[in-house]
């Protein structure tokens, strides 16, 4: 028995001592990083009794690999391959002429022709219906490729580097969440938080006021200052840095993932006056002259072919010369403040540059500065928008000229919410002919990029004339750093990577491009590119409605490898290789979840017509109470096109109380009802140019009573009509206002909704921000549809 004893004891030494050599050799091998999270070392149990005669192993730590660059994507909005200087712009954008100076310019690259989708194409190297985004995820279908929702199967870069040991950031603009998972309900597997930023700081809408924002850090909302001389961009610009100091002062030896998204220079173009002075009179000349002074620009500094012609604008856009007066002085005005606003994104832009240089880090920092994640945009229509909400709700008052005059002085402050005309965005995506929106054409698609790392890149000033696309980012990150695609992320796995590493264009500036063939799809818009050649049709404008069905649809052919600007259409003289390409973009349709095309627009804001869930589908009634706020529309009962009634229990205890019960929207549109003085009062806002009040004459009681607004449509099945609304204190009327008109389509693009308070902007001129809080209490409000 005793030799049995002794032959396991010997047999169980030798097992654990060739587990030890197994456990050490696979210390000493590469970690596999092909499956996330990162898989820590097994240990042989520990037969020694006392800590103090035993070795501990060491703590398994996730690191980035030896030598790992930070990673910085800066990624403008709504901004032309004409918009910065290095591309031959009047526009002032000193910081990125700067990197361009010293790094990569790259002047075929391309992105999807609309935001939400570039952005989810970008971080995650996967085409834009791959990740089920063919449009902004307010407009989500149930279609596969659309449904707004970022499948398991693809993982983000910034999940992919936080587990490969990096600390990740994103700030400004989220747009690729699904607007009916933005609630406190959730679910928050696709908020920045869960797929791969530790930190965010920022918005998660399409845009945002930039002097009263919807701000979230992580999960919260939180409040921004009620400061005159607060500003959003600076703000997020400010925050980046903090963390980034913050992070390198604990973690000098861990590198930094950060994602640099502003708002600008998306609509509202809103800018301090300061910015504004500065570009006085630099458009009185027109868009025709400016436009041809920046291809004439382009063609000086090399980064168009000398041979290129300048692509013919769209019919629809005047020529500045059969302009009135007015409108002259109107759209001069427009470009000043859209100009300045870019300057000033710039600038702040810079600050967050300079702040990585005094850390130290530039040098071995990757940096993408993205130009725009589109064309520049023709969204303001024929003559710009005093209000962008009123092109959402066919409100042809938003265009007006006398209108918009009337705004002239204070263009881009906190009283507008302004967009500019058509003409300028043609302009700024000089050489091309088209805008935001046409992924049939470069103008919507083609936004210039400077690429900047100095540890690694030699070459400094030069161009790089490959061909890639957005997707082209992330595999460009992973190769930089020397990680693998990951096979499995967090037990999924992962589709694989659609995009082409650029990193080949580093060192041979001649090497043919590696991205061959990419297809192209917005709205019914669609194009293919293959090899040197474009085919591709204009489905409908940025500013109309489609006038043919897909299969009466024009396409045009472009030899783009020596025809720059698409300016010569061949498919006349080359039908069969138009056919070729079009078979091509079918192909490419089917395998990436294309079809079936849709060129719904407006309608799919309404879920119950674009078949994408809601949290309040089919609900006829809602019950909120008081702290219930910060409410975006898609987490809202819509009140619109109905009749309607709010039921308030509250308490003013024993002095007159002010402030809102509760309110949608803001000073561009909504609704309030709120006290003041003591009075009730229910105020309709259409599109902040008409304000319908109900007022009651005499205080409430003191105590505890109820508030009833009750409105009345008129339009039966006809939407944006008018309607009446009655105030009711405990079951008496006590005031009536006729509403003329209502907002069929949208309130707001991220004004909120909330009880005993008005976030954001005030709906009403009777109270501020500061002063919506409601005084008294409030038991709950029912909101009830009728």
């Amino acid at each position: 028995m005793k030799r049995r004893d002794m032959f396991l004891g010997m047999f169980a030494l030798l097992v654990l001592s060739a587990l030890s050599a197994t456990v050490a050799m696979a210390q000493k091998a590469q970690v596999d990083r092909t499956e996330l999270p990162l898989k820590g070392p097994w240990y042989p149990p520990i037969t020694t009794l006392d800590a103090r005669d035993a070795k501990a192993p060491p703590v398994f730590e996730v690191k980035a690999p030896k030598d790992a660059p930070n990673v910085v994507i800066i990624l403008l909005d709504d901004l032309g391959f004409g918009g910065t200087g290095a591309t031959g712009s009047v526009l002032p954008t000193p910081h990125f002429d700067k990197l361009a100076r010293n790094g990569l310019l790259y002047n075929q690259f391309h992105t999807t022709a609309l935001c939400s989708p570039t952005r989810q194409a970008l971080i995650t190297g996967r085409n834009h219906h791959s990740c089920n985004q063919a449009k902004i995820t307010e407009v989500a279908t149930s279609f596969p490729g659309a449904t707004g929702m970022l499948p398991n199967d693809i993982a983000t870069i910034a999940e992919t580097l936080r587990l490969n040991g990096y600390s990740t950031a994103a700030y400004g603009k989220h747009h690729e969440t699904a607007v009916w998972e933005i609630s406190p309900s959730g679910p928050f597997t696709r908020w920045p938080n869960f797929v791969g930023f530790d930190e965010f700081y920022g918005f998660m809408g399409g845009e945002t006021n930039q002097w009263s924002p919807a701000v979230y850090h992580n999960l919260n909302r939180v409040e921004t200052p009620d400061d005159p001389d607060y500003h959003f961009m600076n703000d997020m610009a400010t925050k980046s840095i903090e963390w980034m100091r913050f992070q390198q002062a604990l973690t000098p030896d861990k590198p930094f993932f950060v994602y640099f998204a502003p708002g600008a220079v998306h609509a509202p173009h809103h800018v301090p006056k300061s910015y504004i002075e500065k570009q006085k009179g630099r458009f009185d000349e027109g868009w025709d002259v400016i436009r041809e002074r920046i291809f004439e620009q382009q063609k000086k500094l090399g980064v168009i072919p000398a041979d290129t012609k300048l692509a013919k604008k769209p019919d629809d856009i005047k020529d500045w010369s059969e302009l009135s007066d007015k409108e002259k002085k109107l759209y001069a005005r427009q470009a000043e403040v859209f100009s300045a606003f870019l300057d000033m994104t710039d600038h702040e832009t810079g600050r967050v540059i300079q702040a990585i240089e005094d850390m130290g880090e530039l040098d071995n920092t990757l940096i993408f500065y993205i130009a725009g994640d589109n064309g520049t945009s023709a969204e303001g229509g024929m003559s710009g928008l005093y209000n962008e909400m009123t092109y959402f709700n066919a409100e042809p008052q938003g265009s007006d000229i006398d209108v918009m005059l009337k705004h002239y002085d204070n263009w881009g402050d906190p009283s507008t919410y302004p967009h500019m005309a058509a003409g300028w965005a043609v302009a700024f995506d000089s050489p091309f002919t088209w805008t935001k929106q046409i992924a049939s054409n470069y103008g919507g698609t083609r936004n210039a990029m400077v690429v900047h790392w100095p540890e690694r890149i030699q070459a400094k000033g030069e161009i790089r004339s490959q061909w890639h696309h957005v997707i082209d980012v992330a595999p460009t990150i992973l190769e930089a750093i020397g990680l693998p695609q990951p096979r499995i992320v967090n037990g999924v796995p992962q589709r694989p990577i659609e995009g082409t590493s650029m990193a080949y264009t580093w060192d041979y500036p001649n090497a043919p491009s590696q991205h061959t063939i990419q297809y192209f799809e917005m709205f019914g818009n669609r194009g293919i590119y293959f090899d040197g050649w474009f085919a591709g049709t204009v489905h409908v404008k940025p500013w109309a409605n489609p006038e043919n069905r897909f299969p009466e649809d024009t396409w045009e052919l472009y030899h783009v490898a020596e025809d720059f600007s698409m300016s010569t259409d061949l498919a006349k003289q080359h039908p069969d290789i138009l056919a070729k390409l079009q078979q091509v973009f079918l192909g490419e349709a089917v395998k990436y979840k294309v079809l079936p095309l849709d060129d719904r627009r407006q309608e799919l804001f309404n879920p119950k017509l674009a078949g994408r869930p809601d949290l309040m589908f089919g609900r006829k009634e809602l019950t909120l109470y008081e702290g219930m706020d910060g409410l975006l529309e898609n987490d809202f009962i819509n009140v619109k096109n109905t009749s309607f009634e709010i039921v308030a229990e509250i308490d003013s205890g024993d002095k007159p109380v002010n402030g809102v019960i509760v309110a949608q929207g803001g000073r561009f549109g909504g609704w309030s009802l709120h006290v003041k003085d003591g009075i009730p009062r229910y105020t309709y806002n259409y599109l902040g140019l008409e304000h319908s009040v109900a007022a009651g004459k005499t205080k409430l009681p003191n105590g505890k009573s109820t508030v009833k607004m009750d409105f009345a449509y008129e339009g039966g099945k006809k939407p944006g009509a008018g309607g009446t609304a009655t105030l009711y204190v405990n079951g008496k009327s006590v005031a009536s206002t006729k509403i003329p008109k209502t907002e069929f389509s949208v309130f707001s693009a991220d004004e909120s909704a909330g009880v005993g308070i008005d976030m954001e902007t005030p709906v009403s001129e009777e109270y501020d921000r500061s002063g919506s809080k409601f005084t008294g209490k409030i038991d709950k409000v029912t909101i009830t549809l009728k």
